[in-house]
């Protein structure tokens, strides 16, 4: 596990050239008609990260992504559940190259966090149906496969909401089956990278 602080230069880094459980749903993305085009873009990032050894974030940060709520957050996961959070950097998977997570907190000694800070209609929709995305279900399996855990707190924030709704969490559990299928997935990932990047360099020779 780093030290490391997550969302520093030094973090930034580290990531570089590796799958993160937060973009395991766009590796795990398909279509009727195969591989989405997340998938590709995916991988392309990946490939170019690992030539350039450098890391550049995707995202221009919305409210689906404000790191400066994720405090606020995580305090509110600790007021409303009692539950301690201990935050942590990049946990690199534990059998896998190039692969790892980093969680919002591990919590206890068995458990993990994951926060999403959504704009107003999804956080209320995830709240009425109870229902969350499968690409957040995957990012949490392979939290809890890189930890090696055993369940995950999922946490929907939204701060300008009422009191009664600024908060939501719903516990998943470990799903060794669902887990297998996602480090099959990354392994293969991963090996494709590596073999794009075989033929680049040879190809250029």
């Amino acid at each position: 596990m780093s030290e490391v602080l997550q969302n520093t230069p030094e973090w930034n880094q580290l990531k570089c050239g590796w799958v993160g459980a937060s973009r395991i749903g766009d590796m795990m993305a398909t279509t009727k008609n195969g591989w989405a085009a997340s998938r590709k873009n995916y991988f392309n990032e990946l490939v170019a990260q690992r030539l350039t050894g450098r890391r550049t974030s995707r995202y221009v940060y919305s409210l689906n992504n404000r790191l400066e709520m994720e405090p606020e957050a995580r305090a509110a996961y600790e007021f409303y559940t009692g539950n301690e959070v201990m935050e942590v950097g990049f946990i690199p998977h534990p059998r896998i190259d190039h692969a790892g997570a980093s969680p919002d907190g591990l919590v206890h000694d068995d458990g993990g966090l994951e926060i999403k800070c959504c704009d107003a209609g999804a956080h209320l929709a995830m709240i009425e149906s109870g229902i969350i995305d499968s690409a957040y279900l995957y990012q949490c399996q392979f939290g809890m496969a890189c930890s090696e855990r055993s369940w995950w707190d999922f946490v929907a924030y939204h701060p300008d909401m009422p009191e009664e709704l600024k908060f939501w969490t719903k516990r998943i559990e470990r799903d060794d089956q669902l887990i297998e299928r996602i480090e099959s997935a990354v392994r293969d990932f991963d090996a494709e990278i590596e073999a794009k990047i075989a033929v680049l360099r040879n190809g250029h020779k």
